[in-house]
């Protein structure tokens, strides 16, 4: 594991999701962090999140080949302290870490992310959401970044039968 048990943070609201984004982590990882050391990703726009979220769901539920799913997302908050690399402005077309395709982006990512970690002491990157449109991402490389946690609204994402979830606010 690439994750000092020391960056963990305590005693503070949310602290557990926070630590939970960097501890546990998907098989292959992610766009910006690979399966030894997770990351907290999050949007600027709720409609992002959703987006994001729901592309990530359904290609679980594409793996196990049944889109009948109901999940119940808390929408969390946070603010964040430092000056994150930016990415937007970058074309998908020739900036890999952007492609809409995991097996191009997700390599290039993580060595992006890595590098910028490692090299530059980087906190993080704000970049364009390959899944929704005009919508902007954040990712922050170290728990401690993640400030004010706080719950937002709670969304259902229903999957009946079909790749498409039906989005609603409970």
């Amino acid at each position: 594991m690439d994750l000092d048990p020391k960056e963990l943070i305590f005693g503070r609201p949310g602290h557990t999701f926070i630590n939970a984004a960097f501890t546990y982590t998907r098989p292959g990882g992610n766009r910006f962090n690979d399966d030894e050391r997770g990351a907290w990703y999050c949007a600027f726009q709720t409609k992002t999140a959703l987006a994001e979220v729901s592309f990530h769901l359904t290609r679980e539920l594409e793996a196990i080949n049944r889109f009948e799913n109901v999940t119940d997302y808390a929408e969390l908050m946070a603010d964040f302290v430092g000056q994150f690399h930016d990415l937007r402005g970058k074309d998908f077309a020739t900036d890999p870490s952007l492609s809409a395709d995991p097996m191009v982006a997700y390599p290039a990512g993580q060595a992006l992310a890595k590098w910028l970690r490692k090299e530059k002491d980087s906190p993080g990157l704000i970049y364009p959401s390959v899944r929704s449109i005009g919508g902007t991402c954040l990712v922050a490389f170290h728990p401690s970044l993640v400030q004010n946690l706080r719950q937002g609204a709670i969304w259902r994402l229903e999957w009946q039968g079909t790749p498409k979830p039906e989005i609603t606010r409970l």
